[in-house]
């Protein structure tokens, strides 16, 4: 088994992925970019940032899914890997970072 998008095969995008990555674009405007970020067992990160800079993610169980979510979806630019125009743009709410420590933040 491998983790490369198949192309040919039809991929289902859970509908719950869907409606995030639709509502984030609507929210935080085009183009919204997508890094696609292999995570272990737990699958595949699709972190976006808007327009405006604020950061989204949503998980999905493989490559697969994560690049048939982005394709889905008018208005998210795949981009390859986080470089420094991209980093520019992120601009973290307050508190996101404590957020995504979660328990190492509150011991």
């Amino acid at each position: 088994m491998t983790d490369e998008a198949q192309p040919d095969a039809k991929v289902s995008v859970p509908s719950t992925v869907h409606r995030a990555l639709t509502a984030f674009v609507k929210a935080h405007h085009m183009p919204t970019k997508a890094v696609l970020q292999p995570v272990g067992q737990a699958g595949v990160r699709i972190t976006l940032v808007g327009a405006d800079g604020i950061l989204g993610d949503q998980v999905v169980a493989d490559l697969a899914t994560a690049h048939a979510a982005v394709a889905a979806v008018e208005g998210i630019e795949p981009v390859e890997e986080w470089d420094r125009e991209l980093v520019s743009t992120a601009n973290p709410a307050p508190g996101h970072a404590k957020k995504m420590a979660g328990w190492v933040a509150r011991t």
